[in-house]
């Protein structure tokens, strides 16, 4: 291991792996939420290498199934969490008197996707690609603690950016991000929100050009007859008839 930093202050200096190890899940058990590696590391002396190399290990021994542990260690990029064994969660709610959670609404997941694929985003961003307001869903998630807010967008009004969390994580059976499965479906939908803006113009610039002509050519004008075609072309040279190759020279 790194060279120890000081332990915080008042706490005995541990030493051997062993009790590193017991401090670890003692501090996760009583927590019962995850803690950051790097809050270990203050109070144990240790760098964030070195506190993850160590949680690892543990995750790696509560995993052994002849060890018949009932819980388990999860770990997450920042983070670590002792939590009990799914296997186990009936005889939980059992004993505890725990009603089972509801599921999530079809549009908190729907929401809930958006941010997790692209994150981070803004709630407008999360109205585009879903086509409707996603105020509610956007609170519900925030109130579950399955996103939360990311600092701001540095763009005019600066919208609140949004992410995932650990919480979301650990409900689907995550350690990271890079562990959700591929989806074509919302890159296509990002895709096109992305394009919205482009399109836009290209729209208003097409527009543009049938507003230009309708002015330049006569909306009374008709087509000539033949003999007639050269004088008209002469007479009306910077209104040019719509066969004209001149035509593409119209904004």
């Amino acid at each position: 291991m790194e060279q120890k930093k000081e332990s915080a202050p008042y706490l005995e200096q541990l030493t051997s792996e062993q009790d590193l190890k017991q401090a670890i899940e003692a501090i996760l058990y009583a927590a019962g939420y995850p803690i950051r590696y790097d809050k270990l590391g203050e109070l144990l002396g240790l760098s964030t290498k070195d506190v993850k190399t160590l949680v690892r290990s543990m995750a790696d021994h509560f995993a052994e199934e002849d060890t018949h542990h009932g819980i388990q260690l999860l770990l997450y990029p920042t983070t670590c969490q002792l939590a009990t064994k799914e296997r186990y969660a009936p005889y939980i709610r059992e004993a505890l008197g725990i009603r089972r959670g509801g599921n999530l609404s079809a549009s908190s997941m729907e929401v809930l996707a958006v941010v997790a694929y692209n994150q981070p985003v803004t709630r407008s961003y999360i109205d585009l690609v879903r086509g409707v307001d996603s105020s509610y869903a956007v609170n519900s998630l925030l109130d579950k603690g399955l996103i939360e807010a990311a600092g701001r967008l540095d763009a005019p009004g600066r919208p609140m950016l949004y992410v995932t969390t650990d919480k979301f994580l650990r409900v689907f059976g995550l350690n990271a991000l890079d562990e959700l499965p591929e989806t074509e479906a919302l890159s296509v939908a990002a895709a096109q929100v992305e394009g919205a803006d482009a399109n836009q113009e290209t729209d208003e610039a097409e527009q543009l050009a049938l507003d230009v002509e309708s002015e330049v050519i006569p909306s009374d004008y008709t087509e000539p007859v033949d003999g007639e075609e050269e004088d008209v072309a002469i007479e009306a040279h910077a209104s040019p008839p719509p066969d004209s190759d001149e035509e593409e020279d119209l904004p």
